[in-house]
C-alpha cells in the first residue's frame, strides 16, 4: 500500500514506530504468548511462532482468558512487548495490562482504536508510526515520520465521568494510595467501556492471583503494601500452585515460591482464600440480577449466562482495582439492554449426546461470535447439566471475547428467542455436522493414541462430576504408564474427601490436586517423560499444546477413563459426530 496516515483513539497515549505483525483473528495474550520471550504460543492461531517484541501488533482484539492483561505486563516489564497495539475495537484485557504498567511501574506503549476500514487497511502495510491517536503506514520506514502530535491532551480523568463524593474522597486519597491508585485506575478503564458513572458491587473474585511473573507480584504486594483493603466480600482465582503442596509435589521453589506469595498478599488484602476457578461451585455464588465483579474467563461467562448475575468480563487488576474501592463502571453487562444476543447459532438434529458434546459446542460457537453475545438454538429438549453448561461456557470463553451467552429454553434469560434477542431480527448462523467435526479435529489433534496423561478439571470439577467419575472408575484401576489428575476447589475436595468418594478414586490411581488448574500447572505435576495428554476440557485442549508443548487427545469423561485404563485413545470420533 502507498503511505496513509489515519486518526483513530488513543487509549493509551505514546510514540511508537516498527514493524507491524497483523491478523485478523482475535488473540488470547493468556496461554496465548509467552510472557518471558514474547512468542505467540498458541497453536491454532495465525501469528504461531511470530515474536511480537518491538513489533506494532495490529489485531481486531482480545479473546479468551482474563488474565492476557497479567501477560502483557509482564511484557512490558521485560522489555519482551510489543512497541504499540493498534485494534480494530476498544479491549479492556489489552488495554489494562499497559494502563497498570504506565500507573504503577511508569511504563506504557501505545493502544489505538481505528475505525473498520482504516484498521483493515493498516493491517495490509509493512510497517506504521504511532503519535497520540495519528497512525501512518507504509512499505518504508523511513517514510513515515509525523513529527509532533498537535492533538490536545487528554482531559482530567475526573472531569470525564460523574463522581459521587465518596467517590471523590477514593480519588483524593482520603482512603490510603493503595484506593486512590485503584480508583484512577477503574475512571480510566470505565472511559474506555463508556461509563458515565460508577455502581456499587456485591462481591468479586480476583483472578490477577495467577502468578504470570514477577510484575504480577510486584502489582499486589505494592497494593497491599500501600494499604491496601477489600471492600466488599472477596473470593480468590486458582493460582498458579497447589498452595499447601507444592513442595511436595517437586515443584521448583523459584516458581513456587511467588506463586505462593502472590497468593498470600491478596489474602492480606482481606480476599478469602478459596482458590478455585469455579466460584459459582462456592454457597458465596451470586443470585439473579447481583452487580458483582468477577474475573476469570469461564467464571464471567457462567455467572451472567447461567446464574443470571451481571458482571463485565473483568481483566486481571482491574478486579482487585474494583474490589479495593467497591465501585465499578456501568457498563457492558451490568446493563440489562447489553445483555441482549446479537447473533443467533442454530443447531443440528444431534441424537445420543454425551458430555464432550457441550465442551465441543461452546469451542465452535465462540469461533462463530468472536465479540458477539450468540443465543443457540435447538437445545430446548436436551437439558444440559450444570456441569455441561460450565464446559459449554469455559470452551466459548476461550474462543470468543464475549461475556455471555444464551441458550433457548435452558439460560434464565431465554426462555424463548424472542426474550434472549430483546425481539431484533438478528443475522443467524446454522451449523452443520462437518462444522463440528472440523473443530473436533482442531482440539484432538495428537496422531500417537497412545496417552500418557488425563487431565480433568479445567475448570474445576464440581462434587456431581467426582460422584460420575467414581462411577465409571468402579472396579477398575488405571493403566501403570498412565497419570490421572483432577484439579478441584478446596471445598469440594473437602466434600468428596468427607464422603469417600476421593478414596475411591485414590484406588483407581486418581491423584487430586486443589488450589491450582490445568492452565498454570508445570512440570512435575505434568510428568516430564509425559508426551500426550488426553482431557474432557475444550479449554485445556486449546491452550493445552501452546502451554505445554505437549500433543493432545480430546473425549469424553467416559473415553478419558477408558484411555486410562488401556494407555491409548480411541481414534473414533463419538457416533454423534459421525455420519449417519
Amino acid at each position: 500500500m502507498n503511505e496513509a496516515v489515519f486518526s483513530g483513539a488513543a487509549f493509551v497515549h505514546g510514540v511508537a514506530a516498527g514493524e507491524i505483525v497483523a491478523s485478523d483473528v482475535e488473540l488470547s495474550f493468556w496461554g496465548g504468548v509467552d510472557p518471558a520471550t514474547g512468542e505467540v504460543i498458541d497453536r491454532h492461531h495465525p501469528l504461531s511462532g511470530q515474536i511480537l517484541t518491538g513489533k506494532i501488533l495490529t489485531i481486531p482484539g482480545g479473546r479468551g482468558s482474563c488474565s492476557g492483561s497479567g501477560v502483557i505486563l509482564e511484557l512490558l516489564l521485560n522489555g519482551k512487548g510489543p512497541a504499540a497495539m493498534v485494534v480494530e475495537r476498544a479491549d479492556d484485557i489489552l488495554t489494562l495490562g499497559v494502563v497498570i504498567a504506565e500507573e504503577v511501574f511508569g511504563k506504557a506503549i501505545p493502544v489505538v482504536t481505528l475505525d473498520p476500514k482504516d484498521f483493515r487497511e493498516a493491517m495490509r502495510a509493512r510497517y506504521a508510526h504511532i503519535d497520540g491517536g495519528r497512525v501512518a503506514c507504509g512499505e518504508r520506514p523511513e517514510n513515515l515520520a509525523l513529527g509532533r502530535n498537535d492533538h490536545a491532551s487528554p482531559e482530567p480523568i475526573a472531569s470525564r465521568m460523574t463522581l459521587t463524593e465518596a467517590d471523590k474522597a477514593f480519588l483524593n486519597g482520603a482512603h490510603g494510595k493503595a484506593a486512590q491508585v485503584a480508583m484512577k485506575i477503574v475512571l480510566r478503564m470505565g472511559e474506555l467501556q463508556g461509563a458515565s458513572r460508577l455502581i456499587d458491587v456485591t462481591q468479586a473474585h480476583i483472578d490477577g492471583c495467577i502468578y504470570t511473573g514477577p510484575g504480577s507480584l510486584r502489582f499486589a504486594q505494592q497494593l497491599r503494601d500501600w494499604g491496601g483493603r477489600v471492600t466488599v466480600p472477596t473470593t480468590l482465582n486458582s493460582i498458579s500452585v497447589d498452595h499447601r503442596r507444592w513442595r511436595a509435589q517437586g515443584v521448583d521453589p523459584a516458581f513456587g515460591e511467588p506463586a505462593s506469595q502472590l497468593g498470600d498478599a491478596y489474602v492480606d488484602m482481606g480476599a478469602r482464600p478459596t482458590f478455585t476457578c469455579a466460584p459459582y461451585l462456592l454457597d458465596s455464588a451470586p443470585r439473579r440480577g447481583e452487580q458483582i465483579v468477577w474475573a476469570e474467563s469461564n467464571a464471567v461467562v457462567y455467572a451472567n449466562s447461567v446464574l443470571g448475575a451481571r458482571t463485565m468480563k473483568y481483566p486481571d487488576y482491574l478486579d482487585i482495582c474494583i474490589a479495593l474501592t467497591g465501585r465499578a463502571p456501568l457498563a457492558g453487562c451490568h446493563v440489562e439492554s447489553n445483555r441482549r444476543a446479537g447473533l443467533r447459532i442454530n443447531l443440528p438434529k444431534l441424537p445420543n449426546l454425551d458430555d464432550a458434546f457441550y465442551p465441543l459446542l461452546g469451542y465452535h460457537v465462540g469461533l462463530l461470535a468472536t465479540n458477539r453475545i450468540p443465543v443457540v438454538a435447538g437445545l430446548e429438549q436436551a437439558a444440559p447439566s450444570q456441569d455441561d453448561l460450565k464446559a459449554f461456557g469455559a470452551a466459548f470463553a476461550t474462543t470468543s471475547s464475549a461475556p455471555m451467552f444464551h441458550i433457548v429454553g435452558v439460560t434464565p434469560e431465554a426462555p424463548t428467542l424472542e426474550e434472549a434477542t430483546g425481539g431484533a431480527d438478528v443475522p443467524a448462523i446454522d451449523i452443520s455436522l462437518e462444522d463440528l467435526t472440523r473443530s473436533w479435529d482442531e482440539l484432538s489433534n495428537a496422531q500417537d493414541p497412545s496417552v500418557d496423561l488425563v487431565s480433568l478439571g479445567n475448570p474445576h470439577f464440581s462434587f456431581e462430576e467426582c460422584e460420575r467419575l467414581a462411577a465409571l472408575c468402579r472396579g477398575r484401576r488405571k493403566h501403570a504408564d498412565v497419570t490421572v489428575v483432577i484439579t478441584c476447589g478446596r471445598a469440594t475436595h473437602e466434600r468428596v474427601r468427607d464422603t469417600g468418594i476421593a478414596a475411591e478414586l485414590e484406588r483407581f490411581g486418581v491423584q487430586f490436586v486443589t488450589d491450582t488448574c490445568w492452565c498454570m500447572i508445570v512440570e512435575p505435576v505434568i510428568p516430564p517423560n509425559a508426551r500426550t495428554i488426553m482431557t474432557n476440557s475444550g479449554k485445556y485442549a486449546h491452550y493445552g499444546p501452546g502451554l505445554t508443548g505437549r500433543r493432545f487427545h480430546f473425549g469424553s469423561l467416559a473415553a478419558c477413563i477408558e484411555a486410562a485404563c488401556i494407555g491409548a485413545a480411541s481414534r473414533q470420533r463419538p457416533l454423534w459426530l459421525q455420519p449417519a
